[in-house]
């Protein structure tokens, strides 16, 4: 049975992390589909690029069922989430991170992902690999420095830059 990921895409989304992940999605055939952590399906990359999603979030809010993993696309609206915590999209995707946990589904992530897993509740005790700018942000989830970290279903990148190490672990678990 092939698995099937949802991908979140914060807007503004790190580029160089979410084309590997979707990358490599494609090369090994694992379907996929994309959701803006927005109101509108039109984000753009850090650097500017206009990418269109396949959805919002709100149309996976309690479709959690239909998806084997979720990968947190991480980018740089992660450092003003705490401004815009009470927005629906971002309240959508405190419950969808946390369905996705209570269903003992994967969920992958990098660089600032870590401090979402601490805010909705699931990092607690596991061990995640954090961006150094994260680490003394996290209350209840234990921050490493290592490149990326498996903990139960939490499978965790440092930053964009070592994600390459965590996907053959991914694949692994998704094969």
């Amino acid at each position: 049975m092939t698995k099937k990921i949802a991908v979140l895409v914060v807007n503004p989304v790190n580029g160089f992390g979410l084309f590997q992940y979707l990358e490599t999605f494609f090369e090994n055939k694992i379907p996929f589909k994309t959701f803006a952590v927005s109101d509108s399906v039109s984000v753009r990359t850090n650097s500017g690029i206009a990418l269109q999603t396949d959805a919002v979030i709100a149309e996976l809010k309690g479709h959690e069922k239909e998806y084997d993993a979720l990968v947190f696309a991480c980018g740089d609206a992660m450092p003003v989430f705490a401004d815009n915590i009470d927005k629906p999209y971002n309240q959508d995707l405190l419950a969808v991170v946390k369905t996705f946990n209570d269903k003992g589904k994967i969920i992958i992530g990098h660089c600032a992902v870590a401090m979402l897993f601490d805010i909705v509740g699931i990092g607690e005790g596991k061990r995640v690999a954090v961006h150094p700018f994260g680490k003394p942000h996290l209350k209840k989830t234990i921050g490493t420095d290592e490149k990326y970290v498996i903990d139960g279903n939490l499978y965790t990148a440092q930053t964009e830059n070592t994600i390459s190490a965590l996907m053959p672990a991914v694949l692994k678990k998704l094969a």
